[in-house]
């Protein structure tokens, strides 16, 4: 492995800016973590960073090993990232409805992806995962859905520069889930440091399963895939925040055009949530969210078709 490139890679994760967002209509600031200027464009390279060298440092990867993981995109894309950097194969595993630019991204890195069928739904994924390494040894599974690592590393690293950059007391975290290592992390430093600060959830409002309501289509990628992942089950929350998905289409426009952050639809909908949250707690209350992908994997989806109005799941005209 050539370590010089590797850590070229690394340096650049983390350490992102978190700025404020003023909503003159609104009249409400928020405070807005752009994870989406991590090398790879996403907040999930600090996951695919601390996995890896984690694994190396255990002695978990030897030189013939490879890195397996489903993923709805991001992850897969910043897994391939340092897998290519440190020298290691990649498999990504990925739902067959995943977007062009996702797919693409993950082989310009070198590495191989599979995809499946199964509704879109991580967990076909996570069977399939298992079932591969049982049969190779190969095979390395970072587990990012129920990986404490997740969490911790986003407690002691993404938590604590956000406790640096935002001047205190902070009122409120909102985020959305995926394997909800970000909530879990993020929320466990602020509390520690703001007892009374509140751990709020974004939803779909489609898929509200922290509400207890069925699972249903939404078009915000990368969040609230039909389970609560087990990251989330220990993590001390306050509450939900329901977003739909057209508000979250429209936010992230909103983001692109008025603040001139080309971000994707999953940061659109964490706005929209923390803005709801700022709305109801008023000034000057500070709320925190973030921004966690670049809108270069969206171009195929409903984002950049702003005459795109259909309900979420119904099937566009032939």
């Amino acid at each position: 492995m050539n370590t010089t490139r590797a850590s070229a890679v690394l340096g650049l994760i983390g350490n992102t800016p978190t700025v404020p967002l003023a909503f003159e209509p609104e009249g409400v600031t928020i405070y807005a973590k752009c994870e989406f200027l991590n090398p790879s464009g996403s907040v999930k390279d600090r996951f695919a960073a601390a996995v890896i060298t984690d694994a190396e440092r255990r002695g978990r990867l030897r030189p013939d090993s490879i890195i397996l993981e489903c993923t709805s995109g991001n992850t897969g894309i910043a897994l391939s990232m340092i897998g290519a950097a440190k020298g290691y194969r990649v498999t990504i595993l990925m739902s067959e409805e995943a977007s062009q630019e996702r797919r693409r991204l993950i082989r310009q890195f070198g590495a191989e992806l599979i995809l499946f069928k199964g509704g879109g739904r991580y967990q076909t994924g996570i069977n399939l995962s298992r079932e591969m390494a049982a049969r190779d040894d190969r095979y390395f599974l970072p587990r990012q859905f129920e990986n404490p690592l997740n969490a911790e590393d986003h407690e002691h690293s993404t938590g604590q520069e956000i406790l640096r950059q935002v001047p205190g007391p902070i009122d409120a975290v909102v985020a959305g889930y995926g394997t909800g290592g970000t909530l879990a992390g993020v929320g466990r430093a602020v509390k520690k440091r703001y007892p009374r600060a509140k751990i709020l959830a974004m939803e779909p409002a489609e898929a509200a399963l922290l509400c207890g309501e069925m699972p249903c289509c939404h078009r915000i990628e990368g969040v609230a895939d039909g389970f609560i992942p087990e990251l989330l089950r220990s993590a001390t929350l306050d509450g939900e925040v329901k977003v739909s998905s057209a508000e979250a289409l429209a936010m992230a426009r909103r983001l692109n055009r008025e603040f001139g952050l080309l971000v994707g639809t999953s940061s659109g909908a964490n706005v929209a949530a923390a803005l709801k949250v700022a709305r109801e707690a008023g000034q000057p209350g500070k709320v925190i969210t973030l921004l966690c992908d670049r809108a270069e994997r969206y171009f195929s989806t409903a984002l950049f078709d702003p005459e795109d109005s259909r309900p979420a799941g119904e099937p566009s005209s032939p």
